[in-house]
């Protein structure tokens, strides 16, 4: 029961080492233990404002990757624009040559039709005039086994002449 009644003398050599031990730790330890917990804190504080301003500095460059995206957004759809108007002119300048070009074809085909119906309109003149002349001469030569049809075609022949003439 002397541990819950202790005396006055056990509490005085209790209170010696006590405040001896106190002491020491007051004036060597204390200290560096302030100062460790003061660089703590203060490590602690510059963290904290590194890590605001690295939130701010990524949401600056989130905000300007959002930018960056926006105008290259913007530029694609810019040269789409200009790809589709261009593939048009080009769509239109095909159709212009192409109709050129079927012109062009469409006169020579033209022309060259006329000259080959030219040809066979000559070439059939040709081949009647030779028809002609060949049913011409075998009528004539027909008419004139006899002297006296000979004599009568040349004096009709010869009157037509003159008559035409004058």
């Amino acid at each position: 029961m002397e541990l819950f009644k202790p005396e006055i003398g056990l509490i005085i050599w209790m209170l010696i080492p006590f405040l001896v031990v106190f002491g020491l730790l007051a004036k060597f330890a204390w200290p560096s233990i302030i100062r460790g917990v003061e660089e703590r804190g203060k490590f602690i504080d510059d963290s904290l404002q590194s890590a605001k301003e690295a939130n701010e500095r990524l949401a600056g460059i989130k905000e300007e990757g959002e930018q960056i995206l926006a105008a290259a957004r913007s530029e694609q759809m810019q040269i789409l624009k200009e790809a589709a108007a261009m593939r048009e002119s080009l769509i239109e300048e095909a159709r212009k040559q192409a109709r050129s070009e079927g012109e062009k074809l469409l006169r020579k085909a033209q022309e060259d039709i006329a000259k080959e119906r030219e040809e066979a309109i000559r070439q059939i003149r040709r081949e009647v005039a030779l028809l002609s002349v060949d049913i011409a001469e075998k009528v004539i030569r027909k008419h004139l086994d006899d002297k006296d049809k000979q004599i009568d075609v040349v004096n009709r022949l010869l009157d037509e002449i003159n008559i035409s003439k004058s």
